[in-house]
């Protein structure tokens, strides 16, 4: 069975790609199998997409002490944690069966896994049950350290909300060498991660981001699900001292030939969490 729907297939199609894409889907799975359910067992973070309420696509930030991620079985997994207080999805998560994408991706080995699947409130946490499971490349990621945590992650009263970027968001973004976008499938959600030097993110105004598709595995999984609902939620990191910044809206993607990508972000909601996370990165 192909594991890729019309609008991945376009992508590849556009690019050229669809035979490459095509030997690489393979490792696309249903279920996780002993290495994956070990690396999980060793994170400190994930990253979870979803859509909102209102049906707004949001990437949110978990993190807990390793072990608060593990796999309970080959279809499902136990997360001992909650999104920050004040986070957009807080309250969708809570709320009964979500579907989500998400992604477990560790800095210091440089190694990733995405699982998307359903999830339902636990009385630790969250359980998923995993529709979709696969490994990454270490493309794009940049090798860090985990330092001590410096605090917990405070209460959602510091959490500022917006339309638009603020001067300081806007830098925010242009600092960041790492985010993490969420969109929208015909089977649930996808979270997907990006890097690049600071600056690969462009603020074009205060409610408009643009970036380039770099090369990677040929499955244009998220481009292909934005060819069929544009709507998204990037989460940008700041590794050093935990905060957090979040926009929605929609996205499309101009094509110049082969070879040449470019997404184009309108923003329509900004949430800002100074203390997210506990969790300090540095550079390796």
């Amino acid at each position: 069975m192909d594991p890729y729907h019309q609008g991945s297939l376009a992508v590849q199609a556009r690019a050229g790609l669809r035979d490459e894409a095509h030997r690489v889907g393979v490792v696309i799975g249903d279920g996780i199998k002993p290495v994956a359910a070990a690396f999980l067992g060793l994170q400190p973070m994930l990253v979870i997409g979803a859509a909102d309420e209102d049906g707004r696509m949001w990437s949110s930030l978990i993190t807990g002490r390793p072990g608060f991620l593990r796999a309970t079985g080959p279809h499902s997994v136990s997360v001992a944690g909650r999104a920050p207080d004040g986070d957009p999805l807080g309250g969708a998560l809570a709320s009964g069966p979500l579907p989500v994408g998400t992604i477990a991706l560790d800095p210091r080995t440089r190694r990733r896994m995405r699982l998307n699947g359903t999830a339902h409130p636990t009385a630790r946490g969250i359980g998923i049950e995993a529709e979709r499971v696969f490994a990454n490349c270490p493309k794009y990621i940049r090798r860090r350290f985990l330092e001590e945590s410096a605090q917990d992650a405070s209460a959602g009263e510091d959490v500022r909300r917006g339309e638009r970027l603020t001067p300081d968001q806007e830098a925010f973004i242009r600092a960041a060498d790492t985010f993490f976008i969420a969109s929208a499938a015909p089977h649930g959600v996808d979270a997907s991660h990006r890097g690049g030097e600071p600056g690969f993110v462009r603020v074009e105004s205060p409610v408009s981001l643009a970036f380039d598709d770099y090369p990677g595995n040929a499955m244009f999984l998220t481009l292909g699900n934005l060819e069929k609902d544009p709507r998204a939620g990037l989460l940008f990191l700041d590794w050093a001292t935990g905060a957090t910044l979040q926009v929605t809206g929609a996205a499309r993607t101009e094509f110049s030939g082969r070879d040449r990508r470019t997404v184009h972000f309108g923003i329509t909601g900004v949430v800002e969490h100074p203390h997210a996370s506990p969790l300090r990165w540095s550079l390796a």
